[in-house]
């Protein structure tokens, strides 16, 4: 197969580990900075160009996208998508999985455990908001926050009314959640190709942080995870569309609770916490499913 990589930078474990897996099974591969293509859309042959040249013919492509590209990256998906081109993740998919407050409500909508989350508008909306939740300790999450930026615990309720209000006056949106204090500062990160769980790591905070990302000095290690646990991630990833997600999960006292459906997830930790071959998984998935025009949405949405 012909592939194609959308990674910003060749030289990410991520980016790298997918190249090296897809050159041993035979595929040929290239790695294309997504910010650096531009588009052709019409009718008849819709194209993407890169520094004056038409790009070839793939048979596949795998999105690398950055949450600060989201809506250009996914554009150009949807390019390829329009052109026949099979992708590892869909444009709709990635964006649904973008906006957490749409994808908390899909997965309510199904039935999967969440944190108990609240969101509103206006600082007068706060004291009802608080309660919600639960009252404090609680968490207050920036909307366009990753790897644990704009994530914060306010263990007191006058804390919580400052922090959110001071969000509020910076017209940030934001999400209020209960703080599930039995996790313990841990979550388990659960890669899910297709129908199953191919690997799986716990996430611990340092002393003193809740945070658990890696990039945020959080230790990874082996998890063995439950049928339920297994079964979660796997429900979460179909609601969101994804064939490749890395779930989010809390352990709590009444099962297992969904943080975040990442759609381009790290490949570095799982792989080195759980010595699976992630990576080349990606790629026998891709080589089982792959068929030119299976894209589900053809572009759309």
């Amino acid at each position: 197969m012909r592939i194609a990589i959308l990674s910003r930078n060749a030289d990410l474990y991520s980016t790298r580990r997918l190249k090296e897996a897809a050159i041993e099974r035979g595929h040929e591969v290239r790695i294309i900075d997504v910010l650096k293509c531009y588009m052709n859309i019409n009718i008849q042959n819709p194209s993407i160009h890169v520094k004056g040249v038409e790009l070839p013919a793939f048979d596949v492509v795998i999105p690398r996208i950055g949450a600060s590209v989201t809506t250009y990256g996914t554009a150009v998906l949807r390019q390829f998508e329009m052109m026949g081109v099979y992708p590892l993740n869909e444009s709709v998919a990635i964006t649904r999985s973008r906006d957490k407050l749409r994808s908390l409500q899909l997965l309510s909508r199904k039935g999967i455990g969440l944190p108990v989350t609240g969101y509103a508008n206006k600082p007068s909306d706060i004291p009802d908001l608080i309660d919600m939740v639960g009252g404090p300790p609680l968490v207050v999450k920036l909307l366009e926050g990753t790897q644990g930026i704009g994530v914060v615990m306010a263990e007191t309720r006058k804390a919580a009314e400052s922090v959110i209000e001071a969000f509020m006056g910076l017209k940030a949106d934001i999400m209020v959640q209960e703080y599930i204090s039995e996790s313990g500062g841990a979550d388990i990160r659960c890669l899910v190709i297709g129908d199953k769980v191919v690997a799986a790591m716990q996430r611990q905070a340092q002393p003193g942080e809740f945070r658990s990302n890696l990039h945020r000095g959080g230790t990874a290690t082996l998890a063995r995870l439950s049928p339920g646990e297994r079964s979660t991630a796997v429900r979460a990833a179909k609601t969101m569309g994804l064939n490749v997600a890395g779930v989010d999960i809390l352990r709590s006292n009444h099962g297992p609770l969904v943080m975040e459906v990442n759609s381009s997830p790290g490949l570095e930790g799982i792989e080195t916490a759980t010595g699976k071959d992630v990576a080349g998984n990606i790629i026998q998935f891709m080589e089982k499913n792959a068929r030119q025009s299976r894209t589900k949405t053809r572009g759309q949405g």
